[in-house]
């Protein structure tokens, strides 16, 4: 059974974490949420609540996952400031491991060093941030760059998750 990570504090975009949360668990695969402090309930932009099951700085070993889910909303902003959250996407990076970010979640990628020479999207909002820290930005619903998907608002979840299921399938342990 294939397991992803995904990212959460306060002010997640609703949408971002519960649609492609949904969906892969649709597959039969786990989803574990982690937020700065495990058993914490975060709240949505939109007021939708979410339990972190793990404390980010608890995770020893970022490996045990398949994937990273990041949602956008105003929670990057805040989640980028954490070591522990940087460490943990450049070792899933280096791992070539899918990594699926939207909206305002490229935050977390650019605070990471993880972008420069790759094609990636965003909300409008962060291009420039994105174009500063060396990404290829487009404006288009889904960017896939090797083990990166990208999109832009909710409005792209349907190519994005589709995205990120049809990466895990291609990956090799069940």
């Amino acid at each position: 059974m294939k397991t992803i990570l995904a990212f959460v504090d306060d002010l997640y975009e609703d949408l971002e974490l519960w649609y492609p949360k949904i969906r892969l668990e649709e597959e039969g695969w786990k989803v574990v949420v982690a937020g700065p402090r495990g058993g914490q309930v975060y709240t949505g932009k939109h007021g939708y609540p979410c339990k972190a099951a793990v404390d980010i700085g608890e995770i020893e070993d970022p490996l045990a996952y398949d994937a990273l889910l990041v949602p956008g909303g105003f929670s990057p902003d805040k989640l980028r400031r954490y070591p522990d959250v940087l460490s943990i996407v450049q070792a899933i990076h280096k791992a070539n491991r899918p990594i699926a970010f939207i909206c305002h979640a490229g935050w977390i990628l650019i605070s990471a060093d993880i972008l420069r020479g790759r094609r990636a999207t965003s909300t409008v909002g962060i291009k420039d941030d994105m174009r500063n820290a060396g990404a290829i930005w487009e404006d288009s619903p889904l960017v896939v760059d090797g083990n990166l998907i990208s999109s832009r608002t909710p409005a792209d979840l349907h190519v994005f998750a589709l995205a990120l299921v049809n990466a895990l399938k291609a990956t090799t342990n069940p």
